[in-house]
């Protein structure tokens, strides 16, 4: 899978959500042992052809490729969804070579990313690699957190794999396989929101006031305007400062500042925010316009 995580970065850095898709190509050993290395590469080259095409057209980024792998980045998870199953229906289609017969494994990740130069890096970018080494041949595999992302329309076509623990990460990760075929076996979950979607509760800390999410709310605003929802005196704080917005089971955070908001989830690397978005997830703290650990006044948030 290549390097997975940058070891450090000397500074904060931006991040983005971003859907990471890894799609590796299976039965390639056995080309190289029946064919020979030129043969066998011209043959695999044409398949990675195939997925490059889709990649185009579905409006994502190929970021690299790594000998018979690549990686894929796209704004949002619907496309890499899209993608994915398309990647499965070409690869399927192309003919034998040398009467083996090529397919891919695949594994998409929706969340908070590092980039750099246009490489990504981070945990975003090690739960994709690591699903995509989960996969089987001809197997799309994603993770809960992707699914609660998908429009309904898209989770329909989803099986649940329960959680399953996965190389290199702490607590096990719901798993999903994505049903891009018509076999018979493919069990579908139309009401996926029984058994990936839960109750999710947005518990906001600020001094001493302490609040939930407001149900009949959709959106709270952040920012130093006594018209704020959630008024907040540090000096380097824009007026109207950030925005989160309820999605489904979704809380997002977006920054509207000058200063940037900083936000530091438990266990991840504090990241900066300028103009852009993230979802909020588990425990963590939230900063206007300086880093959480200067910041006199911060917004803790409890997500569960």
């Amino acid at each position: 899978m290549g390097e997975l995580v940058r070891q450090s970065v000397a500074m904060t850095l931006i991040s983005k959500e971003r859907a990471i898709l890894f799609a590796d190509v299976s039965g390639s050993t056995a080309l190289y042992e029946l064919l020979g290395d030129k043969p066998a590469a011209k043959a695999i080259e044409a398949c990675l052809n195939e997925l490059r095409g889709v990649v185009a057209n579905r409006e994502g980024q190929v970021v690299k490729t790594i000998g018979d792998e690549i990686m894929v980045v796209f704004d949002n998870p619907e496309a890499a969804c899209n993608a994915a199953r398309e990647m499965q229906q070409r690869v399927i289609a192309l003919p034998p070579t040398a009467g083996v017969k090529l397919a891919i494994r695949i594994g998409f990740h929706f969340g908070l990313v590092l980039e750099d130069k246009g490489d990504f890096w981070g945990d975003g970018v090690n739960t994709a690699a690591r699903l995509a080494a989960l996969a089987k041949a001809g197997q799309i595999l994603t993770s809960g957190a992707t699914a609660n992302a998908l429009p309904a329309a898209q989770r329909a076509g989803l099986r649940d794999l329960d959680a399953i623990q996965v190389k290199g990460k702490h607590d096990a990760v719901r798993v999903f396989e994505l049903m891009w075929g018509d076999t018979e076996d493919a069990t579908q979950f139309a009401g996926l929101a029984s058994s990936a979607r839960v109750e999710v509760k947005l518990t906001l800390e600020v001094g001493e006031r302490t609040m939930e999410f407001p149900r009949e709310k959709t959106a709270l605003s952040l920012g130093r305007d006594s018209t704020c929802d959630i008024v907040v005196g540090e000096k380097t704080a824009s007026r109207l400062h950030a925005r989160i917005e309820r999605r489904g089971v979704q809380y997002i955070l977006i920054d509207e500042s000058t200063n940037g908001t900083y936000v530091q989830i438990e266990g991840d690397r504090e990241v900066l925010l300028r103009r852009d978005r993230v979802m909020l997830r588990g425990r963590g703290r939230i900063a206007f316009g300086t880093s959480t650990a200067a910041a006199l006044e911060l917004v803790l948030f409890d997500c569960s």
